[in-house]
């Protein structure tokens, strides 16, 4: 198949490819960045690991350069174990890509782009974490190789709330 027989048109939904990577402990704890309090959005607010896909990469190559350039941390297999897409207008969405892996390293990490730090799953309820990870979080946790996979879609409401369906 040639490029002009892919037959994408602008007027096509379009998606922009991200990676979410959600490291665990053995003592029930996730990997969480806090994001700087001068951030734009979700300032001292924590979330997962991840960021754009870039130009040539696949998925696995994309989520293993974001933990490496976000954490300092490599060698830790990654379990690709769902995605999401979420719905931000008529024409454009975000295709979010899903990982986990186990990680016994540090304990504390100061990183650029805010702080590292471990959060008890149990603990998720009473941490100031972006609105979704309460609900993501537990079944990335639970999710085992073979499971079937986590597919969601995000969409919003017309006040701009977020809506979560999981299949």
């Amino acid at each position: 198949m040639t490029i002009k027989q892919q037959g994408i048109r602008e007027s096509d939904y379009q998606v922009v490819p991200r990676t979410l990577i959600f490291l665990f402990d053995e003592r029930d704890r996730v990997l969480l960045l806090r994001k700087s309090p001068q951030k734009r959005l979700w300032a001292g607010f924590l979330n997962g690991i991840g960021g754009h896909i870039e130009s040539g990469e696949d998925v696995m190559e994309a989520a293993l350069r974001e933990l490496h350039e976000e954490t300092g941390i490599t060698g830790v297999a990654l379990a690709f174990c769902g995605q999401i897409m979420i719905n931000v207008s008529k024409n454009t969405g975000v295709a979010l890509f899903v990982f986990k892996g186990n990680f016994d390293g540090h304990d504390h990490f100061q990183v650029e782009d805010g702080e590292l730090v471990w959060v008890g799953l149990n603990d998720l309820e009473n941490q100031r974490v972006i609105e979704d990870l309460t609900i993501l979080l537990p079944k990335v946790a639970g999710y085992k190789p073979g499971d079937t996979l986590i597919i969601g879609k995000y969409t919003f409401d017309q006040e701009g709330k977020l809506k979560m369906l999981f299949l």
